[in-house]
């Protein structure tokens, strides 16, 4: 078949589930590879990408797939794709003023897990922080709100894609935990280069279009820094607190500084730190060595007038088992790390018990 013959019915496919506006730059070859850029709007489902890829792969003689999303650009919803004119003497519109946070009593406690920069364990410790309760006996709901990074799937070893019934989204779930992330939605080499609105339509679907059911404990793994996940997480639902990892050396310290700030700074009290990755216990002479330098968590819990959750420590295997789905408090529960992160969820569980759901504070522009 040629490549000509085989676009055309790529493109028919796509003209099915699609909109002009959706696809840019198709492209096949004489091989039957297919490259495209598609526009996600912000009046899309965010599973409409993942919709077009397997109706694209379902194509006789399509041998392959490359397909860029990128979120609409300033009036791409429109028809002719430009903004609508205004008379130069129009006062430009003033911006829409911030959604208000719901409270979801039906989540139980909604706690965001963040960190100020990457590489510090915070999925890791979101991962077993969720199994962990779940296995003191709490209910349990983990949203991957990392868009840029989804990791909780792999850690939980998980790919299905979730069911819709009734209308609303089923999470999926391992070692007890309902698990949602878009991780499940899009494909894995699939780019996400989305912008605040985009972003925030994710984060609300997957509070409110998920049937979480009735929960103790909500947890939301955020992505590193302070930028528009953890800002729509704020003002789309109402959050018990945060907890902020971090690692003994004083630059994580630093930025992880800088993110709790941010949870205060729009009225979210700040649970405690915990201390990632914060010593070594030999396993055959059972010796603690300080790796790096040592009391980071603690340094940080007491500039921001906190208490220290919880050190966990390095532990030789704990990420090979983590790739394979396999949460440490699940899969070695004695071990120092299986240990020390069932103690953080009992110390989580004592220290949230009473918190009631925070008002938050529109942040300054």
């Amino acid at each position: 078949m040629s490549a000509d013959a085989i676009q055309s019915r790529v493109q028919d496919a796509l003209n099915a589930i699609t909109q002009p506006r959706h696809v840019r730059d198709l492209t096949v070859d004489a091989q039957g590879a297919v490259a495209f850029t598609f526009v996600l709007t912000t009046a899309d489902p965010a599973s409409l990408a993942r919709r077009v890829r397997k109706a694209v792969e379902a194509v006789p003689g399509v041998t392959s797939v490359k397909m860029s999303v990128v979120d609409s650009p300033d009036g791409a919803d429109r028809p002719s794709g430009r903004p609508a004119a205004r008379p130069s003497s129009a006062p430009a519109p003033a911006p829409p003023p911030p959604p208000t946070a719901d409270e979801m009593p039906a989540l139980g406690k909604v706690i965001a897990i963040s960190s100020g920069k990457g590489g510090v364990g915070k999925s890791t410790v979101s991962a077993n922080l969720a199994a962990a309760l779940v296995l003191e006996g709490y209910r349990v709901g983990l949203m991957d709100a990392d868009i840029y990074g989804p990791n909780i799937p792999r850690m939980f070893g998980l790919s299905a894609k979730p069911e819709v019934q009734g209308g609303k989204i089923q999470p999926l779930e391992a070692h007890g935990v309902k698990l949602m992330s878009l991780g499940f939605i899009v494909e894995r080499d699939a780019p996400a280069i989305w912008r605040g609105p985009i972003i925030m339509k994710i984060i609300g679907q997957f509070l409110k279009d998920v049937a979480w059911g009735e929960l103790d404990y909500f947890l939301v793994d955020l992505p590193p820094g302070t930028g528009d996940a953890q800002l729509s997480l704020t003002q789309i639902v109402r959050l018990h607190g945060a907890i902020i990892v971090t690692t003994p050396q004083e630059m994580a310290v630093g930025d992880s500084l800088r993110g709790a700030k941010m949870f205060e700074r729009v009225g979210v009290s700040v649970v405690g730190s915990v201390e990632n990755m914060s010593y070594f216990v030999c396993p055959h002479c059972h010796t603690r060595s300080e790796v790096f330098l040592a009391g980071g968590g603690a340094r940080l819990a007491a500039e921001l007038g906190v208490p220290l959750l919880g050190q966990v420590p390095l532990q030789a295997g704990m990420a090979e088992r983590a790739d394979r789905g396999e949460p440490i408090v699940v899969s070695q529960p004695e071990s120092p790390a299986g240990l020390a992160l069932r103690d953080l969820a009992r110390t989580v569980s004592a220290r949230t018990a009473h918190l009631t759901a925070a008002v938050p504070i529109t942040a300054p522009r």
